[in-house]
C-alpha cells in the first residue's frame, strides 16, 4: 500500500518568507523556448522544455533546496543551477508561485520559469554536461522533444502488445 501524498497549498512568495525555522525552501526553474520544428516531420513542436533525468530516475526541473539561513531564494537557486548547470542567473522577477506541504517534511516549493530562445536553451543543455555535479544527482539533461518522441515509442510498442491480446474485431 502507497502512502498518501501530502497536499500543497499554494502561497505567497511573502507568506513563504515569514515562515519559521522549521520550513525547508526547494527552488525550481522551467526553462523553456518556443520551438517551430516538428516531432516525427509533422506534429508541431510549439516549445522545448528543459528537464532532468534526476538520480531516483524521474524527471524534474533543475534546481534544488535553499538553506534560508545564508542564502536569498534566488541567490540559492543560482548556486544550485550553478552547480548544475554553470551559465545561467534567475532573478525575482522570474518566480511564478510557492507551494507548501505539512507532511511529515514541511516544504515549500518555489517554481521559477524563463523563457529563452532556442539556440539559449542547447547551450545552457550542453554546458550542463560541463558542470561539476553533472553525473551526481543529475543524470541528465532531456529536452521536452526526446521526451515526447520517448513516450510516443514507448506507446506505440503498448499499443501493439495490447493489440497482441485482444480479440480482432
Amino acid at each position: 500500500m502507497s502512502a498518501a501524498v501530502p497536499e500543497l497549498k499554494q502561497i505567497s512568495r511573502v507568506e513563504a518568507m515569514r515562515l519559521g525555522p522549521g520550513w525547508s525552501h526547494s527552488c525550481h526553474a522551467m526553462l523553456y523556448a518556443a520551438n517551430p520544428g516538428q516531432l516525427f516531420g509533422r506534429i508541431p513542436m510549439r516549445f522545448s522544455v528543459l528537464m532532468q533525468m534526476r538520480f531516483d530516475g524521474l524527471l524534474g526541473f533543475p534546481g534544488g533546496f535553499v538553506d534560508r539561513r545564508f542564502w536569498s531564494l534566488e541567490d540559492g537557486l543560482n548556486r544550485v543551477l550553478g552547480l548544475g548547470l554553470g551559465c545561467l542567473r534567475l532573478t525575482e522577477a522570474d518566480y511564478l508561485s510557492s507551494h507548501l506541504t505539512e507532511g511529515p517534511h514541511r516544504v515549500v516549493a518555489h517554481l521559477y520559469a524563463r523563457q529563452l530562445t532556442l539556440e539559449q536553451l542547447h547551450a545552457v543543455e550542453i554546458s550542463a554536461v560541463h558542470s561539476r555535479d553533472h553525473g551526481l544527482e543529475v543524470l541528465n539533461m532531456m529536452p521536452e522533444e526526446k521526451l515526447a518522441e520517448a513516450v510516443a515509442a514507448a506507446t506505440e510498442k503498448q499499443k501493439k502488445a495490447l493489440e497482441k491480446l485482444l480479440p480482432s474485431s
